[in-house]
């Protein structure tokens, strides 16, 4: 059999598309579904896209990316993150962070390999683990816990063939932000079994007070070797659609593998999409907290429209831009649905987007999540007319 064939098409994209044909044929719609941020790219980071389009910097580049941009990243991890690298060539320019996680795991996996994730947990991830030959061993986070990644339960689902403990603060699809405290105890799990660590940080600058968000490559520079960490423009930066991640490793076994997987599945990252992702860093970042404070204004707003629904509980969102809510029978039997899977796809139906726990990983059916990336101004409209479409009810038999 062929690998691709046990991987899954993705159920967000399969509600995407009946939300887009909807869309197509001219009815309203609500993109809750979808984590990409509403927000144009920083005026500064589209003058430098066009300058470099102006400029004829349209060509075959350096496989590991262009050497400013990776001198730019390694300043923004030492001032922002607290990670010291050797040098920009520990710095490796990827196609968004989902193609930085595929890279990583094809460098340290062999078949067979294990991988400790969180569940639920972003698709792509596990996918990815997959393709690499790894064998997912999921994690489960509970809302008794605010979904927190518990050190002692990944210790507990360690077995001789754990490879990689990986993890993802703030969390897709919870919210959760792991403390620095949880981090060092993760990191000591690691430790004793001379473990490596993949770090995705899609999400650092999405974070609501108090929380702060830490990178756990930054707590032991004694253990720099066996830590990845992973990090994008997509989502602080608002440049989705240009795919531009990166990921930081000093390990030489590592590096080196890294730059062949580069070479073989992409040949270096759009050029002009680099430049704009320099301009981003290079530029006033004063708009990464008007973007955090609108978010919090969704937030708010779309938590208090999923409040008070018998059946569902909304978790309230440490960082991210998604609400995740778990479903029980009673909401089930009053909307007459079987499963969240069932709900998410009613919800679809009446152009209201949404993604099923079951997207998420193996332990999480009965949940669903929302994203509140959309435009302020959809939240506002939405979320009563999904708070309605929640508190709807099956009608009595008899009644015309």
């Amino acid at each position: 059999m062929n690998i691709l064939d046990t991987l899954s098409f993705g159920k967000i994209v399969q509600l995407r598309e009946v939300l887009l044909k909807a869309q197509a044929a001219g009815k309203k719609v609500y993109r809750f579904e979808s984590g990409d941020p509403s927000f144009s790219i920083a005026p500064h980071a589209l003058a430098g896209l066009q300058a470099a389009a102006a400029a004829g910097k349209t060509h075959y580049i350096p496989n590991a990316g262009i050497p400013e941009l990776r001198r730019a990243i390694r300043d923004k991890l030492e001032r922002k993150n607290a990670i010291r690298v050797p040098s920009e060539e520990n710095i490796f320019v990827t196609n968004g962070a989902m193609h930085a996680l595929f890279a990583a795991f094809q460098c340290v996996l062999s078949e067979g390999d294990e991988v400790i994730v969180p569940d639920p947990m972003w698709t792509e991830v596990v996918e990815n683990i997959k393709l690499a030959r790894g064998v997912p061993v999921a994690v489960a986070l509970r809302a008794a816990n605010d979904y927190q990644y518990a050190p002692s339960d990944i210790e507990a689902a360690l077995t001789p063939r754990t490879r990689v403990i990986f993890l993802n603060t703030p969390h897709n699809p919870t919210g959760a932000v792991l403390s620095r405290e949880t981090l060092g105890e993760i990191l000591q799990v690691a430790r004793r079994r001379n473990l490596l660590v993949v770090s995705d940080e899609a999400y650092e600058d999405v974070i609501y007070e108090p929380h702060m968000h830490h990178s756990i490559g930054s707590l032991a520079p004694d253990y720099q070797d066996n830590v990845i960490s992973v990090f994008s423009f997509s989502k602080s930066h608002a440049m989705s659609g240009l795919r531009v991640g990166y990921l930081v490793s000093t390990a030489p076994q590592v590096m080196d593998r890294l730059q062949k997987v580069l070479r073989c599945s992409i040949n270096g990252v759009n050029s002009v999409a680099q430049w704009t992702a320099l301009a981003a860093l290079q530029g006033d970042e004063s708009h990464l907290a008007g973007m955090r404070a609108e978010y919090a204004k969704r937030r708010d707003i779309m938590f208090e429209a999923l409040s008070g629904i018998q059946g569902l509980r909304p978790f309230y969102p440490h960082g991210a831009f998604y609400i995740w809510a778990e479903l029980d029978r009673s909401l089930y039997a009053r909307l007459g649905c079987a499963n969240a899977d069932e709900v998410s796809s009613k919800l679809a139906s009446m152009g209201i987007g949404s993604a099923p726990g079951e997207a998420f990983g193996s332990l999480c059916h009965d949940a669903i999540r929302f994203a509140f990336s959309c435009s302020t101004e959809m939240i506002q409209e939405g979320a009563p007319v999904l708070r309605s479409a929640l508190l709807a009810s099956l009608p009595l038999r008899g009644r015309t």
